[in-house]
């Protein structure tokens, strides 16, 4: 009996399921039927899902086909990350296109105005690259005359003089004031000059040079030397206190140490004063009145 009650339910529900109804539109003033259609609750079902299947079909393709998809949270294809990258590179290629033009036009005003040489190349262009080893090719004219030169120079004397006399017309400072003890005497192996002088007597740059040597040595105390333009090196010994320091720039008549009296070779308080040219020993008396 349960079956058979069942079974009745289940064709019952499908009965009422596929059960058509009519739907029918009629004319209000002629109560004519305009319109009529046959449908089930079935049928209405599968309609419904349907139309939803096909509303959501048409939204996401919408959304993907249109730039409406650019507004979503978290959405954002390769193509615009890619976009993104390009415009940046656009971006800082036009800012040194910009950098160059403003470097170009800065310079092209100081021609004009006067303040740059006219044929400043590498300033005007920053782009052109500029050999410092490049040496322009001689021409068969200047060749032979480089040759003829140097075949009536060869025996030339003077060339052959790897210490020729210092130029004339330099001003050197007395390096301090004393008297003079011992003179230049190179044979003996004294190249340089003894000045008495009172003690912490201030010792003076004789010309204008730089500081490349400072330092103490057991023989003649604490040493000082100076690299001067024109190929000549003074040498100030026995000092009792070094002012400067190596690398210093110095001016003609600034002090630079104290007279002192350092060192083994030293018997009271002097100046052992040299002067070289080119590497090479000069008597300090023909060049500065003591």
């Amino acid at each position: 009996m349960a079956n058979k009650q069942q079974k009745k339910n289940k064709k019952s529900f499908w009965r009422q399921v596929r059960f058509k109804y009519k739907l029918s539109f009629f004319n209000e003033d002629t109560l004519e039927e305009v319109w009529s259609f046959r449908l089930s609750q079935l049928s209405a079902f599968i309609s419904l899902l349907l139309f939803a299947f096909l509303i959501i079909v048409v939204t996401a393709l919408f959304i993907i086909k249109t730039p409406i998809r650019n507004y979503l949270p978290g959405y954002l294809d390769v193509e615009v990350r890619k976009e993104i990258v390009q415009n940046a590179l656009r971006a800082d290629s036009l800012e040194r296109m910009i950098a160059i033009q403003a470097l170009y036009l800065e310079n092209v005003s100081g021609i004009l105005a006067g303040t740059l040489p006219l044929d400043p190349t590498r300033t005007i262009d920053s782009l052109a690259q500029v050999n410092p080893n490049y040496n322009i090719p001689r021409g068969k004219e200047e060749e032979e005359f480089v040759r003829n030169f140097e075949e009536e120079e060869k025996y030339n004397l003077t060339v052959l003089n790897p210490n020729p006399a210092p130029p004339e017309g330099i001003i050197f400072y007395k390096p301090a004031n004393g008297i003079i003890s011992a003179p230049f005497e190179m044979e003996k192996g004294h190249y340089g000059i003894d000045l008495v002088a009172a003690p912490n007597e201030s010792v003076l740059a004789t010309l204008d040079g730089t500081v490349v040597f400072t330092g103490f040595d057991a023989n003649y105390g604490n040493v000082i030397q100076l690299q001067h333009r024109n190929g000549f090196l003074s040498i100030y010994k026995h000092n009792e206190l070094l002012l400067k320091r190596v690398g210093d720039h110095v001016v003609a008549g600034e002090a630079i140490a104290l007279v002192g009296n350092t060192g083994d070779l030293s018997t009271g308080p002097h100046l052992h004063f040299e002067l070289w040219y080119r590497g090479s020993p000069v008597n300090p008396q023909e060049y500065i009145a003591f």
